[in-house]
């Protein structure tokens, strides 16, 4: 998974799943949301479909962020 540009600290406090448009605003991309969506779309970020709604599931990625090493 590609995780560039996301901090975990930002997820801390997060709903598990939140949608795709509130999850760039509290990431802070809410001035490009494309982006967000477009890692929706590929897979980047684990999303679970609700109704109509796209929502990214941010209980897993918190564990995938958690579980990365992470290179200093």
């Amino acid at each position: 998974m590609d995780t560039e540009g996301l901090d975990p600290q930002k997820l801390h406090g997060a709903p598990p799943l939140m949608p795709w448009q509130k999850f760039a605003e509290w990431i802070g991309m809410g001035d490009e949301p494309i982006v967000v969506r477009t890692w929706v779309e590929r897979n980047y970020l684990p999303s679970k479909r609700v109704g109509k709604r796209t929502m990214v599931n941010v209980a897993l990625l918190t564990q995938q962020l958690l579980e990365q090493e992470w290179a200093l």
